[in-house]
C-alpha cells in the first residue's frame, strides 16, 4: 500500500510540474473590470504566471470546500457530543445504582465486584 501511495504521489508531482512548465506565461489579474475601476478610481492589478493562478484557484477551492463542510457538519458533531455526554452520565448513574443495590442487599463481595 505504501508503494502505491508513493507511485501516486510521484505521478501527481510529474503532472503538476508538467502543468506548471506548460503554463509559464504571465497573465494580469484585475480586481475590477476596467470601466468600473475607472469609475471608482480603484485600478489594482497583478501579473502572475498562469500556473500560479491555476494552483491558487485549486487551493482556494479546496479551502472553501473544507470550511463549508466543517460548518455544514457542525450540528452533527454537536449532537454526537451531546449524546456522548448523556451516555457517560447514564453509565455513571447505572454504576452508582449497582453499588447502592449491592450494599442494600448486604453482599460485600458483589459490591466489590461491581466497583
Amino acid at each position: 500500500m505504501r508503494t502505491i501511495r508513493y507511485v501516486f504521489l510521484a505521478a501527481l508531482a510529474v503532472a503538476l510540474i508538467t502543468i506548471a512548465l506548460a503554463n509559464r506565461a504571465e497573465v494580469t489579474l484585475n480586481l475590477l473590470p476596467a470601466e468600473m475601476a475607472d469609475y471608482l478610481g480603484i485600478a489594482y492589478s497583478i501579473s502572475l504566471p498562469l500556473f500560479v493562478v491555476i494552483f491558487g484557484a485549486i487551493i482556494a477551492g479546496l479551502l472553501i470546500g473544507f470550511v463549508w463542510e466543517y460548518m455544514r457538519e457542525y450540528k452533527h458533531r454537536a449532537a454526537a457530543s451531546k449524546h456522548r455526554r448523556e451516555k457517560d452520565a447514564l453509565a455513571r448513574e447505572v454504576s452508582k445504582l449497582k453499588v447502592a443495590k449491592a450494599k442494600d442487599e448486604g453482599d460485600e463481595v458483589l459490591a466489590l465486584l461491581d466497583t
